[in-house]
C-alpha cells in the first residue's frame, strides 16, 4: 500500500485556553476522497485549518508528501500543492467571478481547458463571470469557492462542508464535481455533514469525537452498519 499523501500524527492545537484538538493520528490515501466525521464542535474545522497552517499545532506533526509541514507558512503550504476550501467560502465578494478565479491561479493564466471543465461542472460560473461575487447566491458563492480550489491541480483538496445549508439541486450540482475531481485521480480530504453525500463520494473516512481519531477505515464499512454509527456518531445513516 503507498504511503499516505498526508498524515497527522499525535497533532494537539489549543485556540486560545481551549484545548481543540488532542492528539489527532489520521492518514488520507493517496487518490480518492477522504470523510472526516463527527458532530459538530468536535474539531474537524481545526483540524483543516492545523493542516493549512492557519492554526498551530503546539504538538505532534503534519507531513504532506513525506515532508513536515508543521511550522511551514500557510502560503508556502499552498504553494506546495493543498488547495483549501474553508467553510466560510473565502471569497472576495466586492471582485467578479473572473477576478476571483484569475487570483486563484496562482501559477499563472487559467489553461483554457480547465476553465472549460469548471464551467462544465459550475454552469453559473459562466453565466455570472462578468458579475460581482458579492451579488451571487449562496450556492452560486459556494460553486466559486470551491472552484477557486480546483481552478488549479493540486495533490490534495481540503473542502469544509460544501454542501452545508444548499438545496438539494445544488447539493447534486457539487456532489458531480466532486466526483468528476476524484475520477481526474485527486486526494481529496471532506468534511461533511451530509450523510448521503458522504457515502456517496467517500472511500476512506476517519470519525472525530473530543479532539481526536476515534475510528478509522473503509467508508462502506461505516456506511453499512448502523450500531457503528450509533455508536460513533449518534445517528444511523440510514435514516438520513
Amino acid at each position: 500500500m503507498s504511503d499516505p499523501i498526508l498524515s497527522l500524527r499525535g497533532v494537539c492545537t489549543n485556540i486560545a485556553q481551549y484545548h481543540i484538538l488532542q492528539g489527532v493520528d489520521l492518514q488520507v490515501p493517496e487518490g480518492g476522497v477522504t470523510m472526516l466525521l463527527g458532530r459538530n464542535g468536535v474539531g474537524k474545522t481545526t483540524t483543516l485549518r492545523t493542516i493549512m497552517g492557519l492554526w498551530r499545532a503546539r504538538q505532534g506533526s503534519v507531513s504532506f508528501d513525506g515532508q513536515d509541514i508543521s511550522a511551514t507558512p500557510t502560503p508556502a503550504i499552498a504553494r506546495s500543492g493543498i488547495g483549501f476550501v474553508p467553510e466560510d467560502m473565502g471569497i472576495f465578494s466586492d471582485l467578479t467571478v473572473e477576478e476571483n478565479m484569475a487570483l486563484a491561479a496562482a501559477s499563472g493564466p487559467i489553461k483554457p481547458d480547465r476553465l472549460d471543465w469548471l464551467f462544465s461542472v459550475f454552469p453559473p460560473l459562466k453565466t455570472f463571470w462578468r458579475s460581482e461575487a458579492g451579488n451571487l447566491s449562496g450556492g452560486q458563492k459556494q460553486m466559486l469557492s470551491i472552484a477557486r480550489a480546483m481552478v488549479e491541480d493540486r495533490r490534495l483538496y481540503l473542502i469544509d462542508e460544501p454542501t452545508k445549508g444548499l438545496a438539494p439541486a445544488i447539493i447534486a450540482t457539487m456532489a458531480g464535481a466532486l466526483r468528476d475531481l476524484k475520477a481526474q485521480g485527486a486526494s481529496i480530504l471532506l468534511v461533511e455533514q451530509n450523510f448521503a453525500v458522504a457515502k456517496m463520494l467517500g472511500d476512506t473516512c476517519a470519525v472525530m469525537d473530543d479532539g481526536h481519531v476515534v475510528w478509522s477505515g473503509e467508508m462502506k464499512e461505516l456506511s453499512e452498519d448502523a450500531t457503528l454509527q450509533e455508536r460513533l456518531m449518534g445517528l444511523s445513516m440510514e435514516a438520513t
